[in-house]
């Protein structure tokens, strides 16, 4: 079974139906009995939803850029 700190590792994953069937499985297992995971599920769809109602707005290209690379380190850290 998963902790809750690797739960909130992979949530993105589990929202975009992107987990194998196995990490899957262990993660809807975690969610049946941690209310506080389950809390955080449902924050985390909202805020997909809120932000997926937004308008699109430019980003300049060195602001990207920097943000591309701090996303790409971030594992590494």
């Amino acid at each position: 079974m998963l902790t809750c700190q690797q739960l909130t590792e992979l949530v993105t994953e589990y929202l975009e139906n992107r987990l194998s069937f196995t990490d899957r499985l262990r993660f809807r297992m975690h969610v049946g009995m941690c209310r506080h995971c389950r809390a955080y599920i449902d924050q985390m769809r909202q805020t997909v939803r809120t932000l997926g109602r937004l308008p699109a707005e430019e980003i300049p290209p060195e602001v990207r850029d920097a943000l591309l690379v701090q996303f790409r380190n971030w594992k590494r850290q």
